[in-house]
This record gives structure tokens, sequence and C-alpha cells, in this order.
């Protein structure tokens, strides 16, 4: 990789692959917690798990989820769906502690009460399904209406701790729960993005397709709302069950859903396919996945079509994904990145489309 594609707002960088003897493959989702690592490697169907942050290219994992062994990587493990397998793994959460897995493709997310310590360990809850085994959309098939309990293509999850918060993609929704659930199939206590759980339609001041869910310490609530290629932001997590978003980051207002603004190129306040947002110091990371870049507010916007205030990834605001340097492939810079996480002042990037992690400190 060529690290000076990343810009002055980064330094320390280094690419991690995973397992040397079989590598990542498309991850889209990385999280940290306590100095652990949490990786989806997606397109392998499991999450890794390491006890510390790896500081070399290649690092064997402390513990593999969804697979018996670093060699497998069906989906459902090859067999039928249960507590031990997944399928298209992507968002996680986890305090250091309680571990929350998003399982997009068998329609659920799991729970671990404490950190597994062993390889293929079955979580102890399933959320948006009756039992381990059943993997419907809507727990009764793709015609079924949503539900308080149910869940359709969930692509990410948050907690505080004390609540979560689940991307219920599929269903245009995300749910909450006002405690971390320790019994299966349990029903939501609020949805954000429908007036009821058995909604389907939408409405543009609405989430259209969240993806994922950050939450900082002053309870500000940012969704990734990718169909529409936008984030919304409300100041205050507890009114987004009741209000439309504060704030919308790539477009002027909620009717707007061009993708980079129906402009030939990106500039500094446009988006394109945005999977993620990671709030950092008093500022937000937007990862902006279709551009292969990450924009930079210093602050939480107050006003809808912001500019960023400096760019991760490409030399400036107009450079796209498809540039000159990818002529002979996109290794040399960071290409389609679903996933960002921050540690303090460090900066985990899943750079999906190269198969790896980008890690590096960020320039306070």
């Amino acid at each position: 990789m060529d690290y000076t594609t990343l810009g002055d707002k980064v330094t320390n960088s280094y690419i991690f692959k995973g397992s040397q003897r079989k590598p990542f493959l498309a991850p889209r989702g990385v999280y940290v917690a306590n100095n652990m690592l949490f990786v989806s490697d997606t397109g392998q169907n499991r999450v890794f798990i390491w006890h510390t942050i790896p500081k070399s290219e290649f690092q064997e994992p402390d513990v593999i989820l969804g697979q018996e062994a670093i060699e497998d990587s069906g989906r459902n493990s090859n067999e039928a769906v249960s507590s031990k397998t997944l399928h298209y793994p992507s968002g996680i959460w986890s305090d250091g502690k309680k571990l929350v897995v998003a399982d997009a493709w068998n329609h659920r997310v799991l729970i671990w009460h404490t950190i597994p310590t062993k390889n293929a360990q079955p979580a102890d809850v399933v959320l948006g399904q009756p039992n381990f085994e059943n993997n419907h959309p809507n727990a009764e098939g793709q015609a079924a209406d949503p539900k308080a309990n149910t869940l359709n293509w969930p692509y990410g999850v948050f907690s505080d701790g004390e609540c979560l918060w689940i991307a219920d993609t599929g269903n245009r929704r995300v749910l909450f729960f006002v405690d971390i659930p320790t019994q299966n199939f349990v029903k939501a206590d609020k949805v954000i993005g429908k007036p009821n759980f058995e909604t389907r339609d939408y409405e543009n001041n609405d989430p259209i397709w969240p993806y994922s869910i950050k939450i900082n310490e002053k309870g500000v609530l940012a969704i990734a709302d990718t169909q529409f290629y936008r984030i919304l932001v409300w100041n205050d997590k507890n009114e987004a069950f009741n209000k439309q978003a504060d704030i919308i980051i790539g477009q002027e207002n909620f009717d707007n859903s061009g993708q980079n603004q129906f402009r030939l190129e990106p500039e500094s306040n446009t988006l394109n396919w945005t999977y993620d947002a990671c709030f950092y110091k008093d500022g937000i990371l937007v990862n902006d996945t279709g551009n292969s870049r990450i924009l930079v507010f210093n602050d939480i916007p107050n006003r809808n079509n912001e500019n960023a205030d400096t760019l991760i990834g490409r030399p400036d605001f107009n450079t796209s994904s498809e540039y000159k340097d990818n002529l002979q492939g996109t290794s040399s810079a960071i290409y389609w990145s679903f996933s960002i996480n921050t540690e303090n002042d460090k900066l985990f990037i899943a750079d999906t489309g190269n198969h790896r992690l980008v890690i590096c400190d960020l320039q306070t």
C-alpha cells in the first residue's frame, strides 16, 4: 500500500490481513474494545477475535466464531443454521465483556454474554428468530410483515453497554431495546423510522436503508442511510423515535437522494454509498464507501450539507474510487471500505475491497 494516499491526517499506518493461512475476504465489520480486535470476515462467514491489537501484517486469531477451524469458510459451516454458525456477518459491537454480532443473511443478531474463548462457541441469545435453527426473513419468510421481534437483513448493531440498537436494514428501520436481551426472540421496545413495528412503507424523512448506528458520549446519534447517500444525525438519541433527524450529512434536504448529489465527481459535501460513521473527539468521521474515502468533520455539523474539513484516503475531495492510480489494481489505496472504528487516537478501517484492515494513528 502507498500510505501517502491516506493523507496527512493519519500516521504510523500499516495493513493487517488476518490469518496468513487463510486471510480476510471482504471484511465488512471492525470493532475495538479494551484493546481487543473484533473483525467480521464477511466473505468467509466468520468472526475473528484477537485479545490484543495485532502489530504485523498477519497474525492468527485467538478465537474464530462461525467456523471450527481457520481453513473453514462455508455458509453456516456448510450445514444447517445453528447457534454456532454464521452467514454474512457484518456489524459488531463489544465492550470487552459482551459481544453482539449482526448475522445479516441469517436475519438475526447473536449475543454472547461473555467474550467467547473457543472456536465455534455457540451464542447465548438470538434476536429476530424464535430459535437458533430458524433463519427466515421476518421469521416466517420474505412475504411476512415485520414485527417487534423479527429482522430482515440486519447489518448494524450498537450498544452503550445497557441499551441495544439494531439496524434492521431490510425492514428499513432501527430497533431499540431498553436492555441488552438475555432471552431469545425478545420484542424491541421502540422503533426508529416507522410509526409502528408492522409498517413496511417509508418516507424520505425516515432512514431508508439504515446500515449502521453510532452514538457518542453526549448522546448524539448517527445513522448511515446508505440508499439515500446520507448520514442522519440526531442531537439527542432519545428524540429519534418521534422526530426526523436534526442534521443531514451528504444531502441538502430530506427529499434529495443523489449519488454525489448527481454531480460528475465527488466534492467535500457529497456521499456515495456511505455504510458507516464514527464519532471522534468533538467531530465525526464519515465512511464514504463508494468514493473510497473517509470525510473528517472536526465538529458535528449544525446544518445540512456541510462541507468536510479534510479527508482520508484520496488526494483531494474531487477524486473518487476509480482514478488513475487504480489502473493497475486497487491495493495502493483504500477501496470500498465498509466499516470504521476508533479507540483513543487509533483508527481501524475495514478496507473491504482490498480484503484487509488499515490501522493508523489519527493526528490530533
